[in-house]
């Protein structure tokens, strides 16, 4: 669950940065790969965030 959250707070981050953008006037190639490449970070970053710990032994 904590993993959708983080993911859904990610998603509305991006989607201002994007808003952004537009108000900038950035081509819409440039805009779209800066979205690629956040959520693929987003991804990363949330199962580097909610993974469980592997037991020690």
């Amino acid at each position: 669950m904590s993993f959708g959250i983080y993911i859904v707070g990610f998603l509305i981050l991006i989607g201002g940065l994007i808003y952004a953008a537009v108000l900038l006037h950035l081509a819409a190639h440039w805009i779209a790969v800066g979205a690629i490449v956040l959520v693929g970070l987003a991804i990363l970053k949330g199962v580097q965030a909610t993974r469980g710990k592997d037991p020690s032994h």
